[in-house]
C-alpha cells in the first residue's frame, strides 16, 4: 500500500482534543475527512502528521499553535459600541457575528463579553493560542 504524500487526496477518521483532554471535534460520527495533501485545507499540523502514513495506520499527534490556529492576538479583539450593531440583534457572550475588516473582507468574529455601552469582539479563532492533540486513523489514499 501507497504511503500519503504531496498531492494526493486522503481520507482520515480523526478525534481533536485540547491539551485537558476535551474533544472540540471528531469524524467518528459521520464520513471521512477527505483533503488534498499540501493544498492547505486543513491546518499544517494536520497535514504534516498524515504524510508517510498508509491506509490503516493509525497515530497521535501533538499540534503547536503555530502548525495550527496561530497564537492569540490581542489585536484581532475589540471593544465595539452597541449603536454600532444592527437593531435587532440582542448579543449575547459567545454569539458568532460577520464582521467587515478596513478592505470589507467579511471575517467571522465571536462576542466575549456584553456591557451597558459596549460588546467585546474576538476575530481569533476559537482554537488559536492551543496545543491540539490529533488521533488519526488514515482510511484511504488516492495518488
Amino acid at each position: 500500500m501507497a504511503a500519503a504524500e504531496q498531492n494526493n487526496t486522503v481520507k482520515v477518521h480523526y478525534t481533536g482534543k485540547l491539551s485537558d483532554g476535551t474533544v472540540f471535534d471528531s469524524s467518528r460520527q459521520r464520513e471521512p475527512l477527505e483533503f488534498q495533501v499540501g493544498q492547505g485545507q486543513v491546518i499544517p499540523g494536520f497535514e504534516q502528521a498524515v504524510v508517510g502514513m498508509t491506509p490503516g495506520e493509525t497515530k497521535t499527534a501533538t499540534v503547536a499553535p503555530e502548525q495550527g490556529y496561530g497564537d492569540r492576538r490581542d489585536d484581532m479583539v475589540a471593544s465595539v459600541p452597541k449603536d454600532n450593531l444592527p437593531d435587532d440583534l440582542d448579543p449575547e457572550v459567545g454569539q458568532q457575528l460577520q464582521a467587515r475588516d478596513s478592505e470589507g473582507q467579511t471575517i467571522p468574529v465571536r462576542i466575549t463579553e456584553v456591557g451597558d455601552e459596549a460588546v467585546t469582539i474576538d476575530a481569533n479563532h476559537p482554537l488559536a493560542g492551543q496545543t491540539l492533540t490529533f488521533d488519526i486513523e488514515l482510511v484511504d489514499v488516492q495518488q
